[in-house]
């Protein structure tokens, strides 16, 4: 897997994407850094992944409950707004270029078999 392109840099998207992985279930920060960094190809750093969820909290978008030490994530209904916006937006931008995209032509081809 291509851990970067050469000239173009996908920033900006980390917001999206910790949004995306707590819709499916709250998680514990580690864990949004695990899953995150296994979509970069790269580790992501707690110098990462805190400033960006504190970022959400700030904007009512995810909130976090105490397990002992650690903090489990979770999307608020404005979170979950959010999201359901930017996929629409996702959707306008990138949506022809589902036949580009292997794991797009994958989902795809996985909602047309239900």
């Amino acid at each position: 897997m291509a851990k970067s392109t050469l000239h173009i840099e996908f920033k900006g998207l980390l917001s999206f994407l910790i949004l995306h992985e707590l819709n499916a279930e709250p998680l514990f920060g580690d864990q949004l850094a695990e899953r995150i960094g296994a979509r970069r190809g790269e580790k992501l750093t707690p110098g990462t992944i805190y400033p960006a969820l504190k970022k959400l909290r700030k904007y009512k978008l995810v909130a976090f409950k105490r397990d002992g030490r650690k903090k489990i994530y979770a999307l608020t209904p404005g979170g979950k707004a959010e999201l359901k916006r930017l996929y629409a937006v996702f959707g306008r931008y990138f949506g022809g270029l589902g036949n580009r995209i292997p794991l797009v032509r994958l989902a795809a081809k996985r909602r047309r078999n239900k």
